[in-house]
């Protein structure tokens, strides 16, 4: 009788272990590997891939998997950039529309697990810039890209307002008070990712969403268990 006991309870707290929870969300609004898998099988347009896979000339810098970030430290185990597969057309034809000016992409990051947004949260919760991990992230739904421009002659990012990750005013996708040739990058870009479907934030000028990233469920996968 003890032995089953033992068994049960062993079972019971593997069960427990195994279960995912949030903090500020209710976990059934959150989807992991095997709910994803199950949907992606039904409906694989849908699916998370690889940015670089489907548009080979775009150029990374996933600050996240370096130290070189608001956070101070790698967030992410590997420096990879993934999106739903309709927002990588979309970027896709993107990276055509700037090729015809000399231009490309620069991505410094896309699908985020909802784990890190979290984390992001609890270090800075100031959310002008931070995803509410009571929302979650047009990240953790892949359906966001951080991004610049750069020169394809000399691979130079064009001049922007700020870096990346800046939590100034001067980040804002409208901010006015800056040097004409800033400004004129900055509406080229929004511009060009406006005519594809994107829309750009009102705090970050390098962060766009989607169109469409309302159907998409959020995510909480690491990279390294993307098929």
């Amino acid at each position: 009788m003890k032995y089953i006991i033992v068994l049960f309870l062993s079972g019971f707290i593997c069960c427990a272990a195994s279960a995912q929870h949030y903090k500020y969300i209710d976990s059934s609004k959150v989807m992991a590997l095997k709910s994803y898998t199950e949907q992606i099988k039904a409906n694989p347009n849908i699916r998370l891939v690889e940015i670089n896979k489907y548009i080979p000339g775009i150029v990374l810098d996933i600050r996240y998997a370096t130290s070189d970030n608001f956070m101070h430290r790698k967030m992410y185990k590997q420096a990879r950039a993934f999106a739903r597969l309709p927002v990588v057309m979309a970027l896709k034809d993107v990276e055509e529309d700037l090729k015809t000016r000399g231009l490309g992409i620069k991505i410094y990051d896309a699908y985020r697990p909802y784990a890190v947004t979290v984390k992001f949260y609890e270090e800075t919760p100031d959310t002008n810039f931070v995803a509410d991990p009571r929302k979650g992230s047009k990240h953790n739904r892949g359906c966001a890209i951080d991004m610049s421009l750069i020169d394809l002659k000399t691979g130079k990012e064009l001049d922007m307002p700020t870096g990346f990750d800046s939590f100034s005013k001067k980040a804002g996708a409208n901010y006015a008070d800056l040097p004409k040739q800033e400004i004129a990058n900055r509406e080229l870009l929004k511009s060009v990712m406006a005519a594809h479907g994107f829309r750009v934030i009102a705090t970050e000028w390098w962060h766009y969403d989607f169109n469409g990233w309302a159907s998409y469920p959020l995510l909480d996968i690491p990279f390294s268990e993307i098929q």
